[in-house]
């Protein structure tokens, strides 16, 4: 698939930022709870991570070129870097109103059409959600992922909210509003670190997960029979592109067209579990020590 298309995505994200932004702010007019005040100002972190993502796959789909020859998917980590700080920001400043209703609690009015208002928003983030961890699962896309896991965040806080408000209004404990604020602002933290610390491992070239590197090991496994060894593995992920790197040692007996096509067998069976993925093989005959004098490439 060509992952210009995804912009898509970004697009619809938006356009329910707008739409959520819009409802939770009139159903904040309309009662004036500190919580639905911090569902409001969530969304507008939607919406600037929304346009980050959008601007970020744009340069992602770019083809390589002579300055970025493995082209620009790494583009996508700046895209959920600038969304978990933009998190943060969030979470401060709903912190901040929320201590000060602490000291100044205000009754909420209205509260019945604002939790109306504000469930049509909630389920509008959750059906928005849903496609884009599909979309983003399915193409490997960590922007659309980071943005569907912040979407569904906003969900699961928006739920809290409403019930907190609706508990406010049946027994008139008016602090339940700013306390759930601050724990919606709690929520939006940690989300904002996880989003920055899978950004910052994109950025420093983490190796591929544990389960896709097993895969990459089962593969090379089934050629020892045949008497070939390998060394110096290497796997590292940028965005939705993956990168494998090994070392294949074959007879030293074996022509030049036989140890090619084997490496070329294995490059496929390689690209089979790990669809898309670039890898680099270099071919060494077994019996020259030259040959291991790489093999603290491994680590």
């Amino acid at each position: 698939m060509d992952r210009s298309s995804l912009t898509r995505y970004a697009w619809l994200s938006i356009a329910a930022a707008l739409a959520t932004i819009g409802l939770k702010s009139i159903a904040y007019l309309l009662t004036g709870s500190m919580g639905l005040l911090s569902d409001a100002v969530e969304s507008l972190v939607n919406l600037a991570a929304a346009t980050m993502a959008l601007a970020m796959l744009v340069v992602a789909a770019r083809p390589a070129d002579e300055e970025h020859q493995y082209g620009h998917s790494k583009a996508e980590y700046f895209a959920s870097g600038v969304e978990g700080v933009l998190i943060l920001i969030a979470a401060a400043a709903i912190g901040l109103a929320a201590a000060r209703r602490l000291f100044s609690p205000r009754a909420i009015e209205q509260t019945g059409l604002g939790l109306i208002i504000s469930t049509i928003a909630s389920v509008v983030n959750l059906v928005v959600a849903r496609i884009l961890l599909r979309a983003g699962k399915t193409q490997n896309c960590i922007t659309l992922e980071a943005d569907a896991q912040h979407l569904m965040t906003d969900v699961w806080t928006s739920a809290g909210v409403i019930v907190a408000v609706g508990a406010v209004a049946v027994t008139g404990w008016q602090i339940l509003d700013p306390l759930v604020a601050l724990a919606v602002a709690a929520n939006i933290v940690r989300t904002g670190i996880r989003l920055l610390r899978r950004s910052v491992a994109g950025l420093m070239d983490a190796a591929l997960p544990p389960e896709e590197h097993e895969k990459v090991l089962k593969v090379l496994d089934q050629y020892k029979e045949q008497g070939i060894q390998f060394h110096a593995l290497r796997t590292r992920q940028a965005a939705g592109l993956r990168f494998v790197s090994v070392h294949i040692l074959v007879p030293g007996k074996w022509s030049t067209h036989r140890g090619h096509h084997l490496v070329e067998d294995i490059e496929a069976g390689i690209r089979a579990v790990l669809p898309g993925a670039n890898v680099d093989t270099h071919m060494e005959p077994v019996e020259d020590p030259l040959s291991f004098q790489d093999i603290e490439i491994d680590r």
